[in-house]
């Protein structure tokens, strides 16, 4: 019998969502959302001012200190060009993933009502005191009796109810926001957004995550994957090995040569199980990875991975292609593949200034750095300019929900390797990557791994 099936009803119960509990975390979070709506319907209809600074860095600091996954999508739509009002996303940005942690009485509790009453006694030490603390969860060290130093990740209490309350409080904030400017739809942002925050509750699935990355990275041999240990494993307990390393930020400085070498190896972190399995690590925060003593990289954290048909995977292929040759055609032809309905020759010109701008670096074939900050976000001014013209067309158009994760994996990873200055023809590495690319081998090669760890391919 495993752990899963020895846990109390009485413990789900605790934890189910409830009227009750969504009631009152509505109240929590209300004062924090709702101003923001009425402040930018205010701007727009009344004329006021509303110094969108001041009132920005209040609610990020409000958000900072709220446990649960509206900090979480605080930080997701800060990466989302346009999302929200630029003043609202460049503080969002600065949410920070170590929050407070809880006490030793939440741990004790959750520790019972996960491996039963004499828990301690299947650890040879366990470390009160949390190593790191997030939104959804924290972590604390431990040490089995064999002596593996293990990282044991608890989820927070009434976790579901939380999400609930807050995803409702985000479709509200999207619905006033379309109100205000309706060149973007939001809604399936807000669909893409709720799927995958349910999915970071359910540690089991974040486990068979954890264990199909390291099977698509098993040939890498600068990226490292820790091990599930499934008998100390729950649903809301999750336990791997502690992969040791240094943060990213600390090699900034480091000689160029380095620092080009940790950025090639986060570059394959990534894009080995997009390219070649259609699967993306949707979460490139920088407490996800630590560099080792030999540059190669510890990849961490699995709740947030996004599935993708192969042909989507084709169609970003496409696109290159299409902006590499200036054909027009393709490019509609990667666009209708994605699921863009009814778009212009003229919107996608527009939509193809986005996209030049994230493809750049792999389009020019020299050495150079992936691109610039400007105002202290990567690609501000260019989403901005893009935009500004699709609200001067009054396009209103639907982004399929892939490219929440899609764009915030690349703005994100794009971010690191500004943090590292790193300079690489990333033209030449791309085209290594993606050579005898074939989407049936692609599908194919998925749909083994997903298979082989029991993941339902949620992919249409």
């Amino acid at each position: 019998m495993t752990q899963n099936d020895k846990r109390p009803e009485e413990k789900a119960d605790k934890e189910r969502s409830t009227i009750g509990n969504r009631i009152a975390r509505y109240s929590r979070v209300s004062t924090a959302m709702a101003g923001l709506g009425a402040r930018m319907v205010g701007e727009k209809y009344l004329g006021i001012d509303i110094k969108r600074d001041d009132h920005a860095r209040k609610l990020t600091e409000s958000l900072g200190n709220l446990k649960g996954p509206l900090m979480k999508v605080g930080q997701i739509l800060a990466t989302i060009p346009e999302a929200l009002p630029p003043e609202y996303a460049e503080d969002f940005q600065q949410l920070q993933s170590n929050a407070p942690p809880m006490g030793w009485s939440f741990v004790r509790r959750r520790m019972k009502a996960e491996l039963g009453a004499d828990w301690e006694s299947k650890f040879k030490s366990f470390e009160k005191e949390a190593a790191a603390a997030a939104s959804l969860g924290q972590v604390h060290k431990a040490v089995t009796h064999d002596g593996q130093n293990i990282a044991c990740k608890l989820q927070y209490p009434d976790m579901q109810s939380a999400i609930e309350a807050d995803l409702n409080q985000l479709k509200m904030i999207f619905s006033i926001y379309g109100k205000y400017d309706s060149s973007i739809e939001t809604g399936e942002i807000h669909a893409e957004l709720s799927e995958r925050l349910r999915e970071e509750l359910d540690y089991t699935l974040e486990a068979k995550y954890e264990k199909v990355y390291a099977y698509m990275l098993r040939d890498e041999p600068n990226v490292h994957v820790p091990k599930i240990i499934d008998e100390l494993s729950t649903p809301r307990l999750l336990c791997s090995t502690w992969l040791d390393g240094d943060k990213i930020l600390n090699f900034k400085d480091a000689p160029l040569e380095q620092r080009n070498e940790i950025a090639m190896n986060m570059f394959r972190a990534w894009y080995v199980p997009l390219y070649y399995y259609g699967m993306i690590h949707g979460d490139p925060h920088l407490g996800n990875y630590s560099v080792r003593p030999d540059n190669s990289i510890n990849l961490m954290d699995f709740g947030c991975v996004r599935i993708f048909p192969a042909k989507f995977v084709g169609a970003v292929i496409d696109l290159y292609h299409s902006l590499e040759r200036n054909d027009i055609d393709l490019s509609v032809h990667a666009y209708e593949t994605w699921g863009f309905k009814n778009v212009t020759k003229d919107q996608i010109e527009i939509l193809n200034q986005w996209a030049r701008f994230l493809y750049g670096p792999i389009l020019d074939d020299k050495v150079r750095p992936i691109g610039e900050v400007t105002n202290g976000v990567y690609g501000r001014e260019i989403a901005e300019s893009v935009h500004t013209k699709l609200k001067e067309m009054n396009a209103g158009i639907a982004v399929p929900r892939e490219f929440v994760f899609m764009d915030r994996a690349a703005l994100g990873l794009g971010s690191v390797f500004l943090h590292l200055k790193a300079e690489i023809n990333w033209h030449t590495i791309f085209n290594e990557m993606i050579d005898g690319f074939d989407v049936d081998v692609l599908a194919k090669r998925q749909k083994e791994a997903l298979d082989m760890f029991e993941i339902k391919n949620g992919a249409p």
